[in-house]
């Protein structure tokens, strides 16, 4: 319960800042169109796009609930509660941002498998929120943590999706399932997509909850 009032403050607070909202949306879209006339190059931009666009919303979201969580702990909410709130809110909006530009793509690309794209962009969406809730952890001002997520994605981009540097990144589920949305590569890619994105999910939601349970944590004092 307390999950859900938190994932629904969340969106409150998100429908305010219309700007930001603005610009997650437009920054993949302005990443698909600068490679529209090659359907490979644009499909993968666009899911790094909408990677960093979602993942650097939920920094700035859970960056900037620090004050209000120790008086939430206070009143009763778990830690899980409140995490968990927030990444439900913040996944619940990557994956309709995703389903958007799926439509997008599906209506301007001719993709050997255009539902293996749509799967591409909502594993990224769904990778994007934990991962941005984790970095939110680790760097809690939101221009340090903004350019990690920028360094994140530009070497996702760059790295040799055969090496071993670009299966440690965190959206290389994205370029797994592009081989075979685009290139038409067998089914094994669309497995190992699916399992490196479950990984990167569990990793991310978990390291992310222990961090915040230790910072959240509430003094015990002995009775007098």
């Amino acid at each position: 319960m307390t999950s859900l009032v938190i994932a629904a403050m969340s969106v409150r607070e998100l429908a305010r800042r219309r700007s930001a909202l603005l610009l997650v949306v437009a920054l993949p879209l302005s990443f698909y169109l600068v490679r529209h006339d090659q359907p490979g190059q644009s499909t993968r931009l666009l899911a790094i796009g909408i990677g960093w666009a979602v993942s650097t919303l939920t920094l700035f979201v859970v960056n900037g609930s620090r004050g209000l969580d120790p008086r939430l702990r206070l009143a009763g909410a778990s830690t899980p509660g409140i995490i968990g709130g927030r990444l439900l809110a913040m996944t619940g909006a990557g994956l309709a941002l995703a389903v958007g530009y799926w439509g997008l793509v599906g209506a301007s690309q001719d993709l050997r498998h255009p539902y293996g794209a749509g799967l591409m962009l909502l594993l990224t969406a769904l990778v994007a929120a934990p991962f941005g809730g984790l970095v939110a952890a680790l760097l809690p001002r939101e221009l340090e943590g903004a350019l990690a997520l920028l360094m994140v994605c530009a070497t996702q981009l760059l790295a040799d999706p055969a090496g071993l540097a670009a299966k440690l990144m965190p959206y290389w589920s994205a370029r797994s399932m592009g081989n075979y949305a685009v290139d038409g590569a067998g089914t094994a890619a669309v497995w190992h997509a699916l399992l490196h994105a479950c990984g990167v999910w569990v990793l991310c939601t978990a390291a992310t909850l222990l961090l915040f349970a230790r910072r959240l944590r509430l003094a015990r004092y002995p009775e007098p």
